[in-house]
């Protein structure tokens, strides 16, 4: 039961972030005559450079981005990003003929970054369902699986190298205001799929550690991990403390430390990502 509910979650994550992508497309990209990356970038260039036709190459290319990801990402990748390409186009359609979303606003910056924000924020709650918008989007997601590249600066190189294709046959303001809102698309992307899973390590060395170490366990309900440390002066034996906690946390740790030793010794740093109990996991306790 919760397996069902979960799909049917990421159903719903995959149809908003899609329509939420067409909202950018529709209210900013197309009325203010904007290039940008993706398919869609990449289909104006072949269509000046050899004559293809967008729609026809627009079909050819995501076919042959749907095969390679069922065979690099799996079949239940397939299926939700298979409801992607056909949902996108029809809601495209639907947004296009309600009056007042086309042509939202005159400014062509305004529209840059407006278009960019809503165009991230799509993408980024589509890939975190576990699905794709198609096309453009497999390519990183293969090369992150396979050699663990950061999704967001794959999409910055292939982006770039179609923002430059076209920059052989738009003006300097176009080129311009596309680099503009391939940025701001990546950024927001970026951040979208960090949210949530950006954590703070700590590593503290105390003469206290065994009371330290106690505090975190039961007051934090934060595990904790003894690293065999020797002082590089002194060349005394003292077990480091290593924990991980939630940003929110950290205040917290530093007053529970200086109060046990106001001699402690912290070092403070973000991770990307924690995997594990108490985090991907569920807690256990015994």
């Amino acid at each position: 039961m919760d397996h069902i509910r979960k799909r049917l979650f990421d159903l719903i994550l995959i149809l908003f972030g899609n329509t939420a992508y067409a909202l950018g497309i529709v209210m900013f990209v197309l009325p203010a005559d904007l290039i940008t990356g993706g398919t869609t970038g990449l289909a104006l260039s072949m269509e000046h450079f050899f004559g293809v036709p967008v729609t026809l190459f627009v079909f050819c290319f995501n076919v042959f981005m749907f095969i390679l990801g069922i065979i690099f990402l799996g079949w239940a990748f397939a299926v939700t990003t298979l409801v992607s390409t056909f949902y996108y186009p029809v809601i495209l359609g639907v947004l296009q003929g309600i009056p007042g979303l086309s042509g939202f606003t005159d400014d062509p910056m305004l529209a840059t970054i407006c278009g960019g924000l809503l165009i991230g924020f799509g993408i980024g709650i589509v890939i975190r369902a576990g699905a794709s918008t198609g096309g453009m989007d497999i390519p990183p997601l293969i090369l992150n699986k396979k050699f663990g590249l950061p999704i967001s600066v794959m999409l910055y190189g292939f982006d770039f190298t179609i923002l430059i294709l076209q920059m052989l046959f738009s003006d300097k303001e176009q080129i311009l205001y596309g680099i503009l809102l391939v940025l701001i698309y990546t950024v927001v992307l970026d951040k979208l799929l960090m949210m949530g899973s950006a954590q703070t390590q700590v590593k503290i060395l105390s003469k206290e550690y065994e009371k330290i170490n106690a505090a975190i366990s039961q007051r934090l309900d934060r595990g904790t991990t003894l690293i065999h440390a020797t002082t590089g002066y002194m060349h005394r034996d003292n077990p480091m403390i290593l924990t991980v906690i939630s940003n929110r946390e950290l205040n917290a740790l530093s007053k529970l430390v200086m109060d046990i030793d106001p001699e402690a010794f912290m070092v403070i740093n973000r991770v990307n990502e924690v995997r594990g109990h108490g985090f991907s996991l569920q807690k256990e306790y015994r």
